[in-house]
């Protein structure tokens, strides 16, 4: 404030840079708005696949017990299982923050094992372990995106606070500076005018 010289120019200046910052502040202010809703609907909706992962991983877990009672250990059956790299992960933007989305899903499960020296139980754990995958695709994107939407609303948080309570209110204290300071400089011009208006008259009169 102490830098900037008390003119009508500067004053005008100092004005609208208030303008902008008040401006940035508003958006600032509804960017986060708008992330921090986002961030509890996904909060949400990651409560549900937790809670659906759960349920599942028990369903699995017991189904491969049984499997494993009716055929004895199935982990040499396991590795004729191929490996699943379909994932394709896509990315899209909310206010200008980068989430990730993994579109589609996986084939459906198939059996990649012969039928014969298998049961039901073990078919039953393939298709509760391919649940279990999917949701844990679902719940990957949405903990990432819950990760991103945190560090995006304090980043924005931190930057509209700074405008409000630094950026404004120097600008505030900027202006009056200038306009208390040229409101006393036409006080003494006014003075002054009338000093010289008093001395002129009184010339005349002599």
């Amino acid at each position: 404030m102490a830098a900037v010289l008390p003119t009508k120019g500067n004053l005008m200046a100092t004005k609208r840079s208030r303008e902008l910052a008040q401006t940035g502040y508003e958006l600032m202010d509804r960017k986060r708005n708008i992330l921090v809703r986002e961030l509890m609907e996904m909060m949400d909706t990651a409560s549900s696949v937790q809670s659906r992962i759960d349920t599942v991983f028990q369903e699995a877990y017991a189904a491969m017990a049984r499997a494993n009672i009716e055929l004895g250990l199935c982990d040499h059956i396991a590795e004729a299982v191929s490996v699943d790299d379909s994932l394709e992960v896509r990315w899209r933007s909310v206010m200008g923050v980068e989430l990730p989305h993994i579109p589609g899903s996986s084939p459906a499960p198939r059996p990649e094992y012969g039928l014969s020296g298998t049961s039901s139980a073990l078919d039953e754990a393939y298709i509760k372990f391919h649940q279990v995958k999917e949701l844990i695709r679902q719940m990957a994107e949405i903990e990432n995106a819950i990760y991103r939407l945190a560090q995006a609303i304090k980043k924005t948080q931190k930057r509209a606070n700074a405008l409000k309570n630094i950026v404004i209110p120097n600008f505030d204290s900027t202006i009056r500076f200038i306009t208390e300071a040229l409101e006393e400089k036409e006080r003494e011009e006014f003075v002054r005018l009338k000093v010289i208006k008093r001395r002129s008259t009184r010339t005349a009169q002599t």
